[in-house]
């Protein structure tokens, strides 16, 4: 499956990161995204990225957040998720040409600085 808008995009990212969808969870990024980590070191690209994925516990469950309104100009888009008072998302997402979306910026949590 594939993100036919910008707001599907977080709940795809929980259904693969509680399957365990490597694969999966790269298919949402565009091949040169940036990934911040939460060592404050950035994933840049889909093998960087890949690798992070690679790395988290098999058995890591993640529940959905409550998104903000999905804003949207033209071809961009910024999503953002609160996961809880803490913890909240911050994603830029671009329209593909086949009108599906992906990730080209994600920063989990914006109040690990």
């Amino acid at each position: 499956m594939t993100a036919q808008s910008p707001h599907d995009l977080s709940q795809l990212i929980v259904d693969r990161l509680n399957a365990h969808d490597v694969d999966g969870l790269v298919d949402l990024y565009e091949p040169d995204a940036v990934l911040a980590l939460p060592d404050g070191s950035l994933a840049v690209g889909h093998q960087a990225i890949r690798a992070y994925y690679a790395s988290l516990p098999p058995d890591l469950t993640v529940r959905p957040g409550k998104q903000s309104p999905t804003l949207v100009a033209g071809d961009l888009a910024l999503t953002s998720t609160v996961l809880s008072p803490t913890v909240a998302t911050a994603e830029v997402a671009r329209r593909q040409p086949d009108g599906t979306w992906r990730w080209i910026l994600d920063r989990p949590n914006v109040f690990e600085v």
